[in-house]
């Protein structure tokens, strides 16, 4: 059925706008963009940089070994790739924080601004637009790749606040966008039939006999795909009215200007947004997607690891400082394991209408804006990659000699087949791709 006859069919067959969002990707229909492959790329980024020792595998090639920090990714160990080496060579305006944060996806200075960070020198926003909405916007340029939202930004627990170090995605230069970390308003953008957290209604209520209009004429496959889809969406709404009901049971964790007080819910929040994610991946609403836990500087506290202190103010404690490094470990190991827990799920979820899982057409990047927390250095960004979404060569430890970081985001977009020669600052953009990535 071609596209332009969408609207029509739904007419003719008496189905309501607000049904779109579940029958929007259903083959049988002829909806889905099924032209090819459906590739995916997911950003996740966590803050303060890491424990060396602690994080890197000593080994070089197939035979690694994970340490403490990435231990938690032990069964995937054949879909990784661990990249040593790669750096953030761009400088300019601002402090490491705010230019490892600002350039991460973009590779490129950022503009002079009144933003004071820890230098002598202020800073702006990003002189460029990120890699994931590069790709975003070359997938949305094909109808064959098009979706609903072409990007989802999420987040958990972002500060309100905007500046340098709350946003690493930027839709051009001075754009930057801001993730979603509430799960109510994620839900409300995927669904846009959500009513306010005290008058939370169900949006089945209204479209489920359409539903039961398209899984009459649709294959067995797809009826079982809508049911699922459905029976998210009334889990999910189960799980919002439960936490819109639940009153706190601790005080007001006080932490830097803006961060909100959902700090204790991290857990929750994070299992949330994950769950958000996978569902907007099996209904094709985008293929590109980014997951910010707190932001550049975030001062995190995970009480639920016993850990009181903040992050970063851990992250500035020195080598020798045993309990700190051993919470440090802690909270990456923790950050880990929500990556583990999203892999995990796009692993056990069947892809729609194609052969294999989601994972196996999604790559994922966990990586930070340093390398390491008290020396603030931009060398040796973590940058640790699962999944077979742009066919690299994984099961992997990569050791690099020092190569931007720019070369990893033109590889990213050639995994798309988008062939871009130069991206961010061109001088960083050396002779392309990264090696030995395929």
């Amino acid at each position: 059925m071609a596209h332009s006859t969408r609207r029509e069919f739904l007419r003719r067959l008496g189905i309501g706008a607000a049904a779109l969002p579940f029958i929007g990707n259903l083959p049988s229909l002829g909806f889905a963009n099924t032209v090819g492959r459906k590739q995916r790329l997911v950003v996740v980024f966590s803050p303060n940089g890491v424990v060396p020792t602690q994080f890197w595998p000593d080994e070089e090639g197939e035979a690694f070994m994970l340490k403490a920090c990435l231990q938690p990714l032990e069964a995937f160990r054949q879909k990784m790739l661990v990249l040593h080496g790669v750096c953030d060579k761009v400088r300019g305006d601002g402090d490491n924080h705010m230019r490892g944060m600002g350039c991460l996806l973009t590779g490129v200075e950022l503009f002079p601004g009144n933003i004071q960070g820890g230098s002598d020198t202020p800073a702006g926003w990003a002189s460029g637009l990120s890699i994931d909405q590069e790709i975003k916007n070359f997938l949305q340029s094909r109808p064959e790749t098009r979706t609903r939202f072409g990007s989802l930004e999420f987040g958990v627990v972002v500060p309100e606040r905007a500046d340098t170090w709350t946003r690493m995605v930027y839709a051009g230069p001075n754009k930057p966008i801001a993730p979603i970390d509430d799960p109510y308003q994620m839900f409300n953008k995927l669904y846009g039939q959500m009513k306010d957290q005290e008058s939370l209604k169900s949006i089945l209520d209204d479209v489920r006999q359409d539903l039961d209009k398209v899984a009459a004429v649709v294959s067995p496959e797809d009826r079982q795909l809508l049911v699922e889809h459905a029976t998210f969406v009334r889990e999910m709404e189960q799980e919002l009215q439960s936490a819109a009901h639940q009153p706190l049971n601790h005080a007001v964790p006080e932490l830097e200007r803006g961060v909100k007080d959902e700090n204790d819910n991290m857990p929750r929040i994070s299992k949330m947004q994950i769950e958000l994610m996978i569902n907007s991946f099996v209904a094709d609403f985008s293929r590109v997607a980014t997951l910010q836990f707190t932001n550049s500087v975030g001062q995190a506290r995970m009480r639920w690891l016993g850990v009181e202190d903040g992050h970063h103010d851990l992250s500035h404690k020195p080598d020798n400082d045993e309990e700190a490094q051993k919470k440090l470990v802690q909270i990456n190991r923790w950050y880990c394991e929500q990556l583990a827990h999203l892999v995990s799920r796009l692993a056990e979820t069947p892809e729609p209408g194609g052969g294999g899982s989601l994972l196996d057409n999604t790559l994922v990047i966990w990586t930070n804006e340093l390398g390491k927390g008290n020396s603030h250095t931009l060398d040796d960004i973590p940058f640790v990659l699962v999944g077979n979404g742009l066919d690299f060569r994984m099961g992997r430890s990569v050791k690099y000699p020092k190569l931007p970081h720019n070369r990893l985001l033109l590889s990213l977009a050639h995994g798309f087949g988008h062939r871009l020669e130069r991206f961010g600052n061109p001088n960083f953009c050396g002779d392309g791709p990264l090696p030995s990535l395929t």
